[in-house]
């Protein structure tokens, strides 16, 4: 599924089509994700290869943070998600968690009025509680800021486990049935999306990792039971508007039957004997 079997649509004579081009030909090509989730993978690896520090890398990577949730809205995507920070992250070391952390505060600072040009609501998942509370601050004022944009919500990850998030679920499903307020049998599927971090979100419909790993790494792990994945060894910094429509191509290009079979599969095979 790499993004490399899906080249760009270019134009008859060899000019590559505007940006514009391409979105309104993405539109009326099929239908789009309504939900868009991306692991960000291969920042370090990115900087490695070009003989930086890893922290190059991040720092890089915000710039596709940017085009691509961007590109996101002004194609119609109602929803992007990225996975931004994992508790697992936190075993980094501490340098670079630190560095981390002062990147996040200072792209949230300064990408605040981007997300308001742009009318994108930003949300969060995960324990923010772990965070710096310079981080937790910034975070809350752009959040309250952007509250009432209503173009596209841009969930970020922080300290997400997507293990965690389940049984922090159950946890809360369990005292329930203690304290008598719903019985076992009451626990079904849509029960348990209200006590997800996800709760205001649809599924995803389109997961896309970068840098070549196939795996979910403990992300949305209920939410993605249904979602296409699209793995690219593109790292993320490498992944920017052209490789986003490669994606969504990718996309369009799929049958998504949610484990059902089409009706014509049933019809009777005509016998030749």
């Amino acid at each position: 599924m790499d993004s490399s079997r899906h080249p760009s649509n270019g134009s008859s004579n060899g000019t590559s089509p505007s940006d514009e081009q391409q979105q309104r030909a993405l539109k009326d090509r099929g239908e789009l994700p309504t939900h868009i989730a991306c692991i960000m993978d291969g920042n370090g690896r990115w900087a490695q290869r070009r003989e930086k520090a890893r922290f190059r890398g991040h720092h890089e990577g915000v710039t596709s943070v940017r085009e691509v949730t961007e590109a996101c809205a002004e194609i119609g995507i109602d929803y992007l998600t990225l996975y931004t920070f994992s508790t697992e992250n936190w075993e980094r070391p501490d340098a670079e968690v630190n560095a981390l952390m002062e990147l996040l505060i200072h792209t949230i600072q300064e990408e605040r009025a981007t997300l308001m040009e742009n009318n994108i609501r930003l949300r969060t998942i995960g324990d923010l509680s772990e965070l710096p509370s310079s981080c937790q601050d910034a975070l809350d004022q752009t959040k309250a800021d952007t509250a009432d944009n209503d173009r596209m919500t841009l969930t970020l990850a922080l300290s997400y486990s997507g293990r965690t998030e389940i049984v922090q679920a159950m946890q809360a499903l369990a005292e329930r049935v203690q304290q008598g307020d719903i019985q076992p049998g009451d626990i079904d599927e849509s029960l348990i999306d209200t006590q997800l971090d996800t709760a205001e979100l649809p599924d995803p419909d389109l997961l896309i990792r970068t840098g070549g790993e196939y795996r979910l790494s403990n992300f949305l792990l209920w939410q993605c039971a249904y979602t296409e994945l699209f793995i690219t060894d593109d790292y993320w910094p490498d992944f920017r508007r052209e490789q986003l429509y490669d994606a969504l191509r990718s996309y369009q290009d799929r049958d998504r039957r949610f484990g059902r079979v089409a009706q014509a599969a049933y019809e009777e095979v005509p016998n030749d004997a």
